[in-house]
C-alpha cells in the first residue's frame, strides 16, 4: 500500500542511546525527514521498558512512530505499535539490524529517513511466544548462551564480528537438552542443542530462519538442531546463512501457526537478542499485526 503525504506529519522518533550507532548525530536526519514532510520530536530511553510506555502515553501526539535502534529496541516498541496500531519507521542503529533487512530498508540512516517520507506501508507479521512479541525469532539452547556472552561492549567493538566469535565459543562447550515440540502436525520427542522459532527472514547478523521465509507468509518457520557431534555445526554455517539447513539430516524443520514447546527443566528463551520468558512455551503468530514504513 502506497501513500503520497499531502500533509506535515509528526513523527515522534525514539533513539536508543546504548546502540551500537546510538551516538550518531541525527540533526541531518531530522533536517532530511522536515525537507519531505515529517516533523520529528526526539525522545531518549534509558531502558526498554520506557519504549511502548512512551508510545502508548503519546499516541494522540503522533502520526507515525521511528524508532532509532537494533532489534532489540525494535522489539521493545512492538507491544506499543501493536495497542496503538501507529505505523513504524526503521532507523537501523544496532548491530545486526536483521529486521531492516529483512524489510529491505538502507543501513544509511539518510535512506532510511528517506523510506519514511515516501510513506509506503507494509503490513507484517508479528510472532509472540508467552505473551512475549518478536519480529525475528524466539529460540532456546545455543542462542540464549549466546545472547549472554554478546556484552553491549562486545557489540560496539567487533559488531558482527562478534556474534560469529561468541557463537564459536559456545558452540565449542554447547550441551544437548530434551524437549518436546508439539504443533498441529502431531508430538515430537527431540534431543536438540537449539530450538528456533522464526517469523521473519534474518536473524544472528543475517542468518536466514529458512531459504523461503517472508515475515507477513501467516507462518511460524521452526527448526530443531539434532547434532550428534558439535563440530559438524561449523561444516554447516554457509546453509544456515543461505536458510538452506533444514537439507542436513541433523536439522528437523516445520511450519505451523502454532507450536508448545515444553522441556524437563524450564529454559530461557530469547527473543530478537533478549531474554523475556521460559519454557513452557506457546508461540503463536499475529498475521498482518503491524505496519511498517519499507522501500516501495
Amino acid at each position: 500500500m502506497s501513500a503520497v503525504p499531502s500533509a506535515r506529519r509528526r513523527a515522534l522518533m525514539l533513539v536508543n542511546p546504548n546502540a551500537r550507532r546510538g551516538s550518531e548525530a541525527l540533526a541531518p536526519v531530522i533536517e532530511r525527514l522536515a525537507k519531505g514532510g515529517v516533523d520529528a520530536v526526539v525522545e531518549r530511553f534509558e531502558t526498554p521498558d520506557e519504549v511502548s510506555a512512551d508510545i502508548a502515553r503519546r499516541r494522540h501526539e503522533a502520526d507515525l512512530v521511528i524508532v532509532c535502534g537494533g532489534d532489540g529496541t525494535i522489539n521493545s516498541a512492538a507491544k506499543g505499535i501493536l495497542e496503538t496500531g501507529l505505523p513504524m519507521g526503521i532507523m537501523p542503529m544496532g548491530t545486526a539490524n536483521d529486521l531492516a533487512r529483512t524489510l529491505g530498508i538502507p543501513n544509511g540512516l539518510l535512506q532510511a529517513a528517506d523510506v519514511i517520507v515516501a510513506g509506503n506501508i507494509r503490513r507484517v507479521d508479528l510472532g509472540e511466544v508467552n505473551g512475549h512479541p518478536f519480529f525475528n525469532v524466539a529460540s532456546l539452547g545455543l542462542s540464549v548462551d549466546l545472547a549472554r556472552g554478546l556484552t553491549p561492549e562486545a557489540k560496539r567493538r567487533w559488531g558482527k564480528l562478534g556474534y560469529a566469535l561468541a557463537a564459536l565459543k559456545v558452540a565449542m562447550r554447547a550441551k544437548p537438552f530434551r524437549a518436546e515440540i508439539i504443533s498441529d502436525t502431531g508430538h515430537e520427542r527431540v534431543k536438540t542443542l537449539q530450538i528456533a522459532v522464526g517469523n521473519g527472514v534474518h536473524y544472528g547478523g543475517g542468518t536466514m530462519i529458512h531459504a523461503d521465509a517472508t515475515i507477513e507468509d501467516g507462518h511460524l518457520d521452526l527448526y530443531s538442531l539434532e547434532l550428534k557431534n558439535v563440530w559438524k555445526f561449523g561444516l554447516m554455517l554457509g546453509a544456515f546463512r543461505r536458510g538452506e539447513h533444514g537439507l542436513w539430516d541433523e536439522v528437523r524443520t516445520a511450519k505451523s501457526t502454532e507450536f508448545d514447546i515444553r522441556t524437563d527443566e524450564p529454559m530461557p528463551i530469547n527473543t530478537d537478542g533478549d531474554l523475556v520468558t521460559q519454557t513452557p512455551a506457546h508461540f503463536l503468530i499475529r498475521p498482518d499485526a503491524i505496519s511498517v514504513f519499507s522501500p516501495g
